[in-house]
Parts: structure tokens; C-alpha cells; sequence
């Protein structure tokens, strides 16, 4: 029986793609250290279950013939390319044209992994909705919407909105869950973390990070490839607005 193919996510060829940005887009031999360390960082990876893995999953030789896969497939190579998948292209182009900018997503990513914090329940959950597919993949998708769960970051915001005199209300539509459900709604809000985890790293919390927003906002930003800041959703709640009301 041969082992099941899983194919490989965007977040792995973005960081087997940085490798090669490392070395300067030439070849690497299976036995290269980069090598041996990634394929150890993908099989500790939580984004594909262990129960669906073989005992060649994300081996050394496996990680090489990827690498070497997105090598022969840069404009600078000469010679035919291998196998390549609409992934693997799609990344290429992207560290083409923004090289910086992908190695700081990879390095985003990596950090993610390494840390340990992320279960496959939660990147299942992420991966399985089409409306919350951002374009960084899912290991950071899943790291923000964590951050935006995290209970005592929720408490400690609605502490300070109170206590500054604020109206526990949707920054993005006004919409107060106590004004709409009474005592079942008060201190209700949905947290979210206005900076992404691959734009703003690891870094320490503040309150100004945070937005108090309600559930159907809050996947409004999320929905699709491109995140919305909550001003950005406010502007487009406004003019919905204005244009109904000249109807």
C-alpha cells in the first residue's frame, strides 16, 4: 500500500521557497543543513494531522525535490522545469516580485511553528472556511484568530473601554449587544487584533492593538484574501448607509 500523498500547503512552500532566497536561487543538496532543519520544522508543523501522515512525510530527500522543483522553475533557471503546482508558482512569483516581504511572512511562520502554540483543531477550523482563506495560509490565519479569543486580552479591553467611559459597542457598526439583547448582552464585544500577526511579529500587547467589534464584523474583516481594518469596514458600512438612506 503506498503512503498517502498530502500536498503541500502554502505556508511549506513559502518557507522551502525562503531557502532559497538564502541561497541565492541555486541548487541545494539534500545533505545542506537548511535542508535537514526544515524538513525537522514541517513534521513538528501542526498543520497537517498526524494520523494522516506516512513515515516519509516531509523527509529530507522530499523537501530537496521540492526546493528543487521551485528552483527550475524561476525565469533565471535554464533548463526544463520540473513539476511544479499552481502553489508553487504562485509563492515563486511572490518572492519575486517582494522578496523582503515574503522572507518576513516565512520568517512569521516559522516563529508560529517553533513557539508550539497552535493545535490542529483550530487550523482545521480555519482551513475549512472559505471565508476566513487570508492569503498568508493558514498557520498565521490561526495564530491571529487565537490572539483574538484570548480570554484575558477580551476581559482586559472592555475593562478599559468602561472604565474610560466608552460604550461597549462595535467600533465598526455602533451595534451594542446589550442594547439589542438587554441583561444577555451586556459586556458582550468580540475582540480583535488590528495588526495581523505577519505584519506586527511577536510582540507584547497593547490596547491600542485591540478593537472591540461584533461577531458579524468581525468576519467581515477576516472574509476573503485581503483583511480589512476596522476603519477600512467602517467606511464601507458608512457609504452602505448613506446610499440606502437616498433610497
Amino acid at each position: 500500500m503506498s503512503e498517502p500523498r498530502i500536498n503541500w500547503s502554502r505556508n511549506e512552500v513559502i518557507l522551502a521557497c525562503a531557502i532559497l532566497v538564502d541561497n541565492n536561487w541555486s541548487a541545494i543538496p539534500a545533505t545542506d543543513d537548511r535542508i535537514v532543519a526544515l524538513s525537522e520544522l514541517l513534521q513538528r508543523s501542526p498543520e497537517h494531522p498526524v494520523e494522516n501522515r506516512g513515515d516519509k512525510f516531509r523527509n529530507v530527500n522530499g523537501v530537496a525535490r521540492k526546493i528543487a522543483d521551485l528552483q527550475t522553475h524561476h525565469p533565471h533557471y535554464h533548463g526544463v522545469p520540473t513539476h511544479g503546482s499552481k502553489i508553487d508558482l504562485e509563492v515563486l512569483a511572490a518572492f519575486i516580485n517582494d522578496s523582503a516581504g515574503m522572507i518576513r511572512l516565512a520568517r512569521r511562520i516559522r516563529e508560529e511553528i517553533e513557539h508550539g502554540r497552535l493545535t490542529t483543531a483550530l487550523i482545521a477550523e480555519i482551513a475549512e472556511d472559505p471565508d476566513m482563506a487570508a492569503a498568508e495560509g493558514t498557520i498565521l490565519m490561526a495564530s491571529h484568530i487565537r490572539r483574538d479569543r484570548d480570554p484575558k486580552l477580551r476581559r482586559a479591553k472592555i475593562a478599559r473601554a468602561k472604565a474610560n467611559g466608552g460604550q461597549l459597542a462595535c467600533e465598526v457598526c455602533g451595534l451594542s449587544f446589550e442594547d439589542v439583547y438587554g441583561e444577555r448582552g451586556r459586556d458582550y464585544i468580540e475582540v480583535h487584533h488590528v495588526t495581523p500577526l505577519h505584519v506586527s511579529g511577536a510582540t507584547t500587547t497593547r490596547m491600542s492593538d485591540l478593537a472591540l467589534i461584533c461577531a458579524n464584523c468581525h468576519r467581515m474583516i477576516h472574509r476573503g484574501t485581503q483583511w480589512l481594518t476596522p476603519t477600512e469596514l467602517r467606511d464601507i458600512v458608512n457609504r452602505q448607509r448613506t446610499h440606502a438612506g437616498q433610497h
